[in-house]
């Protein structure tokens, strides 16, 4: 990060709010930032030698997000996340994106095949070059392509909803067990897709979603 003169970041304006959303959002599923962590305005704009306004805005984010709450007396702080909410979170799951999978499956072209292999082969490299936050989003982009792809406004906007608590989990899950099978694991759905079978395919995707071990988060 360059600092200019003044003592503000060498963003443009535009540019200073969301990279402090960016930032703080990493921290967040990194753990570095805990559950109950204060989020003190001065203290990030004195961090990032910047102006209270665009922390606030990056805070705002954050709260529409859910990864923030505001608590009387504290300001903002990371929010918790439970084990019961989690497995609500992911029951659901299993049912749109099971969905969007089937209803995907006869509209999906070999360019499509070719986007989902070149987001395996960035998975694989961000793996091995231990990129933890890198293999998070582009697991996010995989599954958020049936999503779009199955062209159902209702169903994107619950992923949308629900995203980054499943991103939020996943990078809890990550932290506990190894990501050197999640490359492997993604190429066997991409198998069940062309099986051409919607059965086999739904069913691949929810044995996928259940070989995220449930860890105790309470």
């Amino acid at each position: 990060m360059s600092v200019i003169g003044s003592g503000q970041m060498d963003y443009p304006n535009n540019s200073i709010s969301e990279h402090v959303y960016a930032d703080l959002k990493k921290d967040i599923l990194a753990g570095i930032l805990q559950p109950g962590a204060r989020l003190i305005v001065t203290e990030i704009a004195g961090k990032f030698q910047i102006s209270q306004a665009p922390v606030r805005e990056a805070l705002e984010r954050l709260k529409q997000e859910g990864l923030i709450t505001g608590i009387p007396n504290k300001g903002s702080v990371v929010s918790t996340i439970s084990a019961k909410e989690i497995k609500d979170i992911f029951v659901l799951r299993e049912i749109i994106e099971g969905f969007a999978v089937r209803q995907s499956m006869p509209l999906l072209t070999e360019a499509d095949y070719g986007y989902l292999h070149r987001l395996i082969d960035e998975m694989e490299a961000a793996n091995k070059n231990n990129e933890m936050m890198r293999i998070l989003e582009l697991d996010m982009d995989f599954h958020a392509f049936f999503y779009i792809r199955c062209d159902n406004q209702a169903i994107l906007e619950l992923w949308n909803h629900m995203r980054t608590k499943v991103m939020r989990f996943m990078a809890i899950s990550n932290r506990h067990y190894t990501t050197n099978v999640l490359a492997e694991w993604h190429l066997l759905l991409v198998d069940a897709l062309r099986s051409g079978d919607p059965d086999t395919a739904e069913a691949a995707f929810i044995e996928h979603m259940h070989a995220y071990k449930m860890i105790d988060l309470e």
